[in-house]
């Protein structure tokens, strides 16, 4: 660490001055201005000495995935954020260690840090922290006295989705939303669902009939659009909780002879890579899924070089892509 020497050679001041100021002694008749190059040579050498440490160190991250290579290939959002964390690990010059969530407190003792996406459930969650290694959730919360998360902002996100098909005219809109099991066998409902229905009973306008779950996959997105579309009053519009039940939704309303958007409104969130070549393109929530797997290996990076115990916690801001798949209802 930085000496009063240091400072007092940084600041072109007496190491008796140094101290003074530094221990705020009110009997010290100096000008404001060398009490702030006092200080500012302070925050600049602890700067240095923690830059210096940084460059020092070659890290090994380990990295947790909760959803199987199968899994990401049914909803592609976690593929294109693991791919990110790869990336930046790769760029970074250090050691990508694959772990799982049955690993040993031995194995994690090899890394680092841990970087952690998915679900998990709140077993896995207190086995992590037993591994007293810094780490850092993506796309969920852990323990928030122990690690750091990045999220996306579901609320406003969904906000977002609802005002825009609201000023559509949609008056009727249906939710097609995910449901999975933990590995303690605990339900985990989509986040997304809560503030939809917020948002219609404000309005006075929720139809429970309108809301239907299942997984998130493209198969799930046909089997429940097609429900939606046999009802006595068919939605106006369909909010998907993902683009892969999206792209099922799309199907179901092509195959049952209705046209997007003119018949029935379609908006998906993530914004993967195929959502804009869909016919017609998809309005959906662009979620900034590279940005916060880069984002997550740089939190994790600063904070084991660092040796930062503060626990940090990002909520990260989406984007509504407005395509051509949101039509305006016309009374």
């Amino acid at each position: 660490m930085s000496t009063i020497k240091d400072i007092a050679e940084l600041a072109g001041v007496s190491v008796a001055t140094v101290s003074r100021v530094l221990n705020y002694d009110e009997t010290l008749n100096v000008h404001e201005e060398t009490k702030k190059r006092v200080f500012e040579a302070a925050e600049q050498l602890e700067y240095h000495m923690k830059e210096k440490k940084k460059r020092k160190r070659k890290l090994k991250l380990g990295v947790i995935c909760s959803y199987s290579p199968e899994e990401e290939l049914e909803d592609t959002f976690y593929l294109s954020v693991r791919v990110a964390i790869e990336k930046e690990i790769e760029e970074e010059g250090f050691k990508r260690v694959v772990m799982s969530t049955e690993d040993t407190a031995e194995q994690a003792a090899a890394v680092d840090g841990i970087i952690c996406l998915g679900t998990f459930s709140r077993s896995t969650i207190e086995r992590i922290d037993r591994f007293q290694k810094p780490h850092i959730y993506v796309d969920t919360i852990g323990n928030r006295n122990t690690g750091d998360s990045i999220i996306t902002d579901i609320k406003y996100s969904v906000l977002q989705v609802m005002d825009y098909l609201w000023a559509q005219g949609h008056r009727r809109i249906g939710f097609i939303g995910g449901s999975e099991l933990d590995s303690d066998g605990r339900e985990v409902l989509d986040s997304r669902m809560p503030s939809y229905r917020k948002f219609l009973e404000k309005k006075n306008a929720l139809y429970e009939e309108y809301i239907r779950i299942g997984e998130y996959t493209p198969k799930d997105g046909y089997r429940l659009a097609k429900e939606l579309l046999e009802l006595p009053q068919k939605p106006t519009a369909i909010f998907t909780a993902n683009d892969s039940l999206a792209v099922g939704c799309y199907r179901a309303i092509q195959e049952s002879g209705f046209r997007i958007p003119q018949d029935v409104s379609v908006i998906g969130f993530n914004d993967i890579s195929m959502a804009k070549y869909l016919m017609p393109p998809l309005t959906t929530v662009h979620v900034h899924m590279n940005f916060m797997g880069r984002q997550a290996v740089r939190m994790l990076t600063e904070r084991i070089q660092s040796d930062r115990t503060i626990n940090m916690h990002v909520s990260v801001p989406t984007q509504l892509m407005i395509r051509e798949s949101v039509g305006r209802v016309i009374k």
